[in-house]
C-alpha cells in the first residue's frame, strides 16, 4: 500500500480525535476537529453511522495508532510481530518500540513540529546519533544514545528557530535535552504513562491475534 498523501486533517476527522499530524496547527482554532467534528465525505454531519462490530472497533484502533506514527501497514505489522517475540506485555512493548523510532524521538525532543517533519529531517541527513549520521527513520534508539541535529544543519533558519520554540515545550521523562542546543539523550525505556496517546493498545493486540 502506498503512503497516504491526502489531507492530514481528514485522517483526524475519520478517527474522531486529534492525531497531531499538522504540528502547531493542531493546538490552534484552525484544527479541523474543532471546526468540523464529523466524518469526512460528501454527506458530512448527516452521514449515517453504522453500528460498529468488535472487528471494526479493533480495526479503527489499529488505524489510529498507525496514522499517529505515520507507518505503512507492513512496517506497523512487522513491528508488532517483533514485539510479540519480546518479554513483557505485548501491547506495551509494541508502543515502546514505536516510541523508540528515531523519527518519533526527534518529534518528542521538539526538534520537529510533527512526526512527518521529523521523518524528513532524518531522511535528509540532518540528524546524528552518538556523532554518527543516521538517515533511517525506523532506527531504534537505546538508553544512553545522544541524538542531535548535525552541525552543518544548525545554520539553517528552520533549526535556529527551533531552539527558541523547544524551550517552551514539555519533555517526556525518558528523554533529556541540552539547554540551548538541539541535542538530547535517551535516559531510559519509554514509560507507558508518557505516551499520551488516544490509543487502547490491547485492541491492537486482539486485532492482530485473530
Amino acid at each position: 500500500m502506498a503512503r497516504y498523501t491526502g489531507p492530514a486533517c481528514r485522517l483526524c476527522r475519520r478517527e474522531g480525535t486529534k492525531l497531531f499530524l499538522k504540528g502547531d496547527r493542531c493546538v490552534t482554532a484552525k484544527c479541523s476537529i474543532d471546526r468540523k467534528n464529523y466524518f469526512p465525505g460528501q454527506h458530512g454531519p448527516n452521514a449515517r453511522r453504522k453500528k460498529e462490530t468488535e472487528y471494526g472497533i479493533q480495526l479503527r484502533e489499529k488505524q489510529k495508532a498507525r496514522r499517529i506514527y505515520g507507518l505503512l501497514e507492513r512496517q506497523f505489522k512487522n513491528t508488532f510481530q517483533k514485539a510479540q517475540k519480546k518479554d513483557g506485555i505485548t501491547g506495551e512493548v509494541f508502543l515502546q518500540m514505536l516510541e523508540k523510532r528515531l523519527d518519533n524521538v526527534i518529534y518528542r525532543l521538539g526538534f520537529a513540529t510533527s512526526r512527518q517533519q521529523a521523518r524528513q529531517f532524518v531522511g535528509h541527513n540532518h540528524v546524528a546519533v552518538n556523532g554518527k549520521k543516521i538517515n533511517l527513520p525506523s532506527y531504534m534508539v537505546k538508553k544512553g544514545d545522544v541524538i542531535e541535529v548535525r552541525k552543518k544543519s544548525l545554520k539553517k533558519k528552520l533549526f535556529t528557530e527551533t531552539v527558541d520554540r523547544r524551550s517552551k515545550l514539555p519533555l517526556v521523562s525518558w528523554l533529556s535535552w541540552a539547554e540551548g542546543e538541539l541535542k538530547g539523550t535517551v535516559l531510559d525505556e519509554p514509560k507507558i504513562e508518557d505516551f499520551g496517546l488516544p490509543v487502547k493498545e490491547q485492541l491492537i493486540v486482539e486485532f492482530y491475534s485473530k
